[in-house]
């Protein structure tokens, strides 16, 4: 229970990654072999995922940047009640790397990285067959963390993004991903730059009081 306690108090969303030192395959095949294990809806195990590396990679990069300069990435707006922890974040991030609020250009190259995946050298895809409703995409969110949480045994970083989803076509065309598929995120995974201020953040979290409700009668 102690390891399993450290994997998750020490899990970050890391956002500059080691380009030059690939990603072991080893590691993220018994990373899999965890992940399968997931609980889900009926025992469908609805997830998907793509993994792209080398020229792949770059291919899927390179489609992802040029898209970025034509059009925003189509995503769903958060409500407005929730819209505060989104800028609270931006904020924290932003000021971590020195990018002022009306320094508009630093702020376009911090969202290029998305593009790229934090320089990660191992791209994921995460799907889920179309039709499917929120329940089975619950199944695909305990695999996608069980996965992550074996990368992360393994000395592996990740940081899942939900940018990446924006450009579902895109990424579709890239890695020949069936049309009857659902992009629900990209994940970047590589060995994190440490002393990166971006990968050293102080997240706040809500308390378990502001999350639950225990009832005894």
């Amino acid at each position: 229970m102690g390891e399993l306690d450290r994997l998750v108090q020490q899990r970050r969303s890391i956002r500059l990654f080691q380009p030059d030192k690939p990603v072991p395959r080893s590691h993220v095949t018994a990373a899999l072999e965890l992940a399968r294990r997931a609980p889900s809806n009926s025992n469908t195990q609805p997830w998907h995922l793509v993994l792209a590396s080398g020229t792949a990679r770059e291919r899927l990069v390179e489609a992802l940047l040029n898209e970025s300069r034509i059009r925003e990435p189509a995503l769903p707006p958060l409500p407005a009640a929730l819209e505060t922890y989104k800028y609270a974040l931006g904020q924290q991030l932003y000021g971590s790397l020195g990018i002022a609020r009306d320094d508009a250009e630093g702020r376009r190259k911090a969202v290029r990285l998305n593009w790229r995946f934090y320089n990660a050298p191992l791209a994921g895809i995460v799907c889920m067959p179309g039709g499917l409703h929120h329940v089975d995409s619950l199944s695909v969110g305990m695999y996608l963390q069980t996965f992550i949480l074996g990368l992360g045994a393994r000395g592996l970083g990740t940081c899942v993004q939900m940018l990446i989803a924006g450009y579902p076509d895109v990424v579709r065309n890239v890695l020949d991903i069936p049309s009857d598929y659902e992009i629900l995120c990209g994940l970047a995974i590589g060995y994190a730059v440490e002393d990166s201020p971006a990968n050293n953040l102080n997240v706040p979290r809500k308390s378990v009081d502001d999350t639950t409700v225990f009832l005894d009668q």
